[in-house]
């Protein structure tokens, strides 16, 4: 009499048969009934989970989490957005609008709020953005990511200039509530400054601001999308994103030279970055982008936290004292 294939049967005879699973395969797999009975909750979180002493009034705690991706289009919407949703829904496995959620119902339990640090978009469309109004409530934190300013992929020339993401910002503004180029927000004495540095670099007036929050005098957390170059993280996605054929070196020296994906190095970004690392109210940076969990130290008084992509369920519990 045949009997039920067992958990263990099954990946035997995967793996003798030299079978492959495709990543975007494995969720759905996990929800098989036969071979995981027992799924916890929140088993498919991938949670880290930092701590950042910034001199708060009262302990608190928050989830970050970043580069969710929505890859949504309605059938009215013209071919070219019904065209990325066809294939960066299968780029990104699917179940994105799930990966959030359970994001979402996880921090309602065991955080204080949600900080999101851009790309929950994939691309601009109708679709996309009521996504965003549905999810990202006055409760959230956010940054804006490259993603969010793009209005077909590939599909359109991106100029990463300020003049390419005017033309999407009221859209996004009516979007997201809260100011998209820097907002701030003061939790229990902690002053969250979020930054719109999407293209690596930043504009004179977003200086400005920057230095009227720090006379304020309270500690500050500065989220954004990109992170700040640092060796560590720069050779960290270096190997992550180095294609097939192309080895990548540890030792090699690192170059962020007119990649926006590290930073730009006009003289008001140098500047600023600059003066960030001398800034001793400084006491940490979260960002996104890379679709890696990484850190490493920033300035004397500060590291810099990377989250991997939401779109994977990654998401970092931040704990403040």
């Amino acid at each position: 009499m045949n009997r039920p294939m067992q958990r263990r049967d099954f990946l035997r005879s995967a793996l003798s048969a030299g079978a492959l699973v495709a990543t975007a395969r494995l969720p759905s797999l996990a929800d098989d009934p036969a071979l995981f009975p027992k799924r916890g909750k929140f088993e498919r979180l991938v949670l880290s989970y930092v701590h950042i002493d910034a001199g708060a009034t009262k302990p608190f705690s928050l989830l970050h989490i970043s580069d969710t991706h929505f890859t949504e289009a309605y059938p009215h919407e013209d071919e070219r957005k019904r065209k990325l949703k066809e294939v960066r829904t299968q780029t990104f496995g699917g179940r994105q609008e799930e990966a959030l959620r359970d994001s979402l119902a996880w921090a309602k339990d065991n955080v204080d709020f949600v900080l999101h640090t851009g790309d929950l978009i994939d691309w601009l469309s109708e679709a996309n953005l009521d996504l965003v109004k549905q999810y990202f409530g006055g409760e959230m934190l956010g940054a804006l990511g490259n993603h969010e300013f793009s209005r077909y992929m590939w599909l359109e020339p991106s100029e990463n200039t300020e003049a390419y993401k005017a033309r999407s910002a009221e859209l996004l503004g009516k979007a997201f509530p809260f100011d998209i180029r820097l907002h701030a927000r003061v939790v229990n004495g902690v002053n969250f400054v979020t930054l719109d540095s999407v293209y690596g670099y930043v504009c004179p007036d977003q200086v400005e601001r920057f230095r009227a929050e720090a006379k304020k005098g309270l500690p500050i957390v500065l989220c954004t999308h990109v992170p700040f170059y640092t060796d560590g993280i720069w050779r960290a996605s270096q190997k992550f994103w180095s294609r097939a054929g192309k080895r990548f070196e540890s030792a090699a020296i690192p170059d962020a030279r007119g990649d926006y994906k590290i930073q730009q190095t006009d003289p008001t970004t140098r500047d600023f970055i600059a003066y960030l690392k001398k800034e001793p109210l400084l006491k940490g940076l979260l960002a996104g982008h890379l679709h890696i969990t990484v850190r490493e130290r920033f300035s004397p008084t500060a590291m810099q936290f990377v989250v991997g992509g939401n779109f994977l369920s990654h998401g970092q519990e931040v704990t403040f004292a």
